[in-house]
């Protein structure tokens, strides 16, 4: 399918922050996000096998919104957070946001919405309003959805196997986009957490115990027909 690009953000650093567009239009778009946090390369890798094969493939016609690399200052050094030290998955304005940490890696900012690659991702919504959320991330292996799309977090998980959660009960994320995103614009978020890399574990086996499902999910009918 084809993509162009959009006007880019542009991080703490002045970086880049790529953004691309679907040629189809429509009221309502799904996202693909990857790199929230800059450390975490295997989601990372994950999203940008999902940009590549949806790039080159004819099968899938479907309006989406694609960010690669969201936390592109702290992607080029490995941080989870972004030049200001700020966790970019705590800095949203949902209604649980906190000055509050748990952890220093878990800064939430001086205020919600304070950090500029949180501005970039939300003037997109505002400007292509989300129907569905893909944020890909790594942990350990679960699929965390918020809001109504079960039905894709089964689909998914009939192939890899992995866990699914609604809720991180024993691990409160407040102004995160699984909060922020059915809040503001009841739309659902599906925080895909991969495994992290180890001596059996690598970014081609990430992609490739994962690669039929979501090229399945794709071309299937499941994303273009729920209902948010």
């Amino acid at each position: 399918m084809k993509f162009t690009e959009l006007p880019s953000g542009k991080s703490v650093k002045g970086e880049k922050i790529s953004a691309f567009k679907s040629v189809l239009d429509a009221p309502k778009y799904n996202y693909i996000l990857g790199a929230v946090h800059g450390d975490e390369v295997e989601g990372a890798h994950l999203a940008q096998e999902l940009f590549n094969w949806l790039a080159e493939t004819n099968e899938v016609d479907l309006p989406l919104i694609i960010v690669p690399v969201v936390n592109v200052d702290g992607f080029k050094i490995k941080s989870r957070v972004n030049a200001n030290g700020v966790d970019l998955n705590r800095n949203l304005p949902s209604a649980q946001w906190t000055p509050e940490a748990r952890e220093e890696k878990y800064f939430p900012g001086s205020s919600p919405l304070s950090e500029p690659e949180n501005q970039f991702l939300v003037s997109l919504f505002k400007q292509y309003p989300p129907r569905f959320i893909l944020s890909f991330h790594s942990w350990y292996p679960v699929i965390n959805y918020n809001g109504a799309c079960k039905e894709i977090a089964d689909f998914l998980a009939s192939f890899n196997k992995y866990p699914i959660e609604a809720d991180f009960l024993t691990h409160p994320t407040p102004g995160s986009l699984g909060e922020f995103g059915p809040q503001e614009f009841k739309s659902p978020v599906l925080t895909f957490e991969c495994p992290v890399l180890s001596e059996s574990v690598t970014l081609e086996s990430i992609w490739k115990e994962n690669e039929e499902g979501f090229k399945k999910l794709f071309t299937s009918k499941i994303i273009e027909n729920f209902k948010n």
